[in-house]
């Protein structure tokens, strides 16, 4: 070997003998009360680290641990705590005048527990404000600047301090590059959420508010993918409502104003006990302003597309709790039925088995109000000009005897069909309920959807003239109420029940209904047509002809398989 050589081999070995040794002749751990003081007085948070060690090789201090105090008004326990932290140090300064100069601070498996209060402050909005300790005409502004600051693999705890209840958010990393106090400073920014999606932010942030940290201006986007809603809070799971959310907003802060603009993709929707989740997106353009002090917000004039329909968002927003309470209001006009009969599911409502809706404009005016998870719907929808494709109306009431024979085609023609309609979680309520089908007649009446899907609705049928005298066993009821003994408002009124579920419904006679209206129909018509309803018990097995109105009465309940009870 040559004498060169040799020469390289000893440099090699003494620098690393150096990187071994000298770590261990500078007691970097004597370092760590000071370091403590300044970060404590730094933070106005106690500040308690685990022993330090010092790496040639890396450039940095290493601390085993670290724990910062919380907030006393929120929390006896940690604010902070990881499990080792690694500090950048300028080693020249270190080793020849034992100053530590940090480039970088990494702190690995944070856990952070992030508390808001009923008042709407947050636990770290203290951090570095009135309680920190500033040297002398100097701020935390002016001393602060690192040149980088990461957390990695770490856990937030997120919640209120009126509450129990905690969302926890996982594989949260952070990394802020060239951060100081008085300028702004990029930011990366991801976390898991709770049963699944992520988040990031990406943008920068600063500078960084003494007073308090929540008001820092921010200038970022916002990703968020895969959000499951009922995991995070938003709906409520113990109902069986759910969906995913996917979002791309902007958010620019500034004065303690938050200004989001973006999208929101709302995917497997299901926002009703009962129903099922949606066949298609409903997608939210938005623009809103939220106030982080009072903690309310407003919401633009903004859209909510499902396919074609596109219908207009607006109203107000605000905390309460553990969620979000809104107070919105959706309005459409001549919106494609087709387009949104794959969405109805969500909201409890299935087309009949086999059947489809092929034309039709829909018009809604919606308010919407109370907490994400628990959101009430009260307003008007009316479907126009409409073909329900595959529904044969006239086969589905052969249990109604006075329908029997009805003959409505196998696509069923609605001309409108207006409703005022409550819609809670829970279930839905139809009120006012009032159709015009052109092979029919009229249908009015109301009812409910339960929790299960099922269907309790009651309903009148008003024939149109001439149909009632062409119905079967209803043939001389059809005469007496369709032919010239017909009121001169026409057409035979026949109550029934719709029982079943909105995917199979069942068309069931409401035969006290039906006899109450005869009666009622034909005391309007004059004394004439009482003889009518009295001879009508002839067409009555059992009957006596010439009858009262009321044997009428209880032979009629006899016919639809019920008897009137004495």
């Amino acid at each position: 070997m040559s004498k060169k050589l040799k020469w390289i081999a000893v440099a090699v070995v003494v620098v690393i003998l150096l990187l071994l040794i000298v770590p261990f002749l500078i007691p970097v751990d004597k370092f760590r009360p000071e370091i403590e003081a300044k970060a404590s007085a730094a933070l106005g948070r106690k500040v308690e680290l685990g022993k330090l060690s010092l790496s040639l090789l890396t450039g940095s201090l290493g601390i085993d641990s670290m724990n910062i105090s919380d907030d006393p008004k929120f929390n006896s326990g940690p604010f902070l705590t990881s499990k080792s932290v690694k500090v950048g140090v300028q080693m020249i300064p270190l080793i020849f005048s034992q100053q530590v100069n940090v480039t970088e601070i990494v702190i690995d498996e944070p856990q952070v527990a992030m508390l808001k209060n009923p008042s709407g402050q947050w636990n770290f909005s203290s951090i570095g404000g009135a309680a920190a300790q500033k040297p002398s005409g100097t701020s935390n502004a002016d001393s602060l600047s690192i040149g980088e600051i990461a957390l990695k693999n770490g856990q937030i705890t997120l919640g209120n301090t009126n509450s129990q209840k905690r969302s926890v958010y996982s594989k949260v990393n952070l990394k802020a590059t060239d951060v100081s106090a008085k300028n702004s400073f990029p930011v990366d920014f991801s976390m898991d959420l709770p049963g699944g999606g992520d988040m990031k932010i990406n943008g920068k942030v600063g500078p960084i508010d003494e007073k308090d940290s929540m008001m820092t201006p921010q200038d970022v986007k916002l990703t968020i993918e895969k959000m499951n809603l009922a995991s995070v809070g938003a709906l409520d799971p113990a109902l069986g409502l759910g969906g995913i959310a996917d979002v791309e907003s902007t958010l620019v802060s500034s004065g303690g104003v938050m200004a989001l603009k973006g999208q929101m993709k709302l995917s497997k929707a299901l926002l009703v006990a009962g129903g099922s989740p949606s066949g298609v997106p409903m997608i939210i353009d938005y623009d809103s302003k939220y106030n982080l002090k009072p903690e309310t917000g407003v919401l633009n004039p903004s859209t909510v597309k499902i396919g074609g329909a596109v219908s207009h968002l607006s109203g107000t927003y605000k905390t309460a709790g553990d969620n979000f309470a809104v107070d919105l209001k959706v309005t459409g006009d001549s919106l494609p039925a087709k387009d949104l009969e794959a969405f109805l599911p969500a909201i409890g409502i299935s087309m009949p088995k086999g059947a489809n809706l092929t034309a039709g404009t829909l018009n809604t005016n919606l308010h919407i109000t109370g907490p994400t998870n628990h959101l009430v719907t009260d307003g008007t929808i009316g479907l126009f000009g409409a073909t329900l494709a595959g529904f044969d109306l006239g086969s589905q009431v052969t249990a109604i005897s006075s329908l029997a024979g009805l003959s409505s085609g196998k696509n069923l023609q609605i001309e409108k069909a207006t409703t005022n309609i409550h819609m809670a979680p829970t279930g839905l309520k139809a009120e006012n309920f009032d159709a015009v089908l052109p092979a029919v007649g009229t249908l009015v009446g109301g009812g409910t959807v339960d929790a299960k899907n099922n269907l309790d609705f009651n309903m009148v049928a008003t024939l149109q003239h001439g149909l009632a005298g062409n119905m079967s066993v209803g043939n001389d009821i059809g005469k007496l109420a369709g032919g010239g003994a017909a009121c001169k408002d026409g057409g035979m009124k026949v109550p029934f029940r719709i029982e079943g579920t909105t995917a199979n419904p069942k068309f069931l006679p409401d035969a006290a209904g039906i006899a109450a209206g005869m009666l009622k129909s034909q005391l309007g018509c004059g004394a004439g047509s009482l003889g009518s309803l009295g001879n009508l018990a002839g067409v009555v097995p059992g009957a006596k002809s010439g009858g009262s109105p009321a044997d009428t009465i209880n032979q009629l309940g006899g016919l639809f398989g019920k008897k009137k009870k004495p």
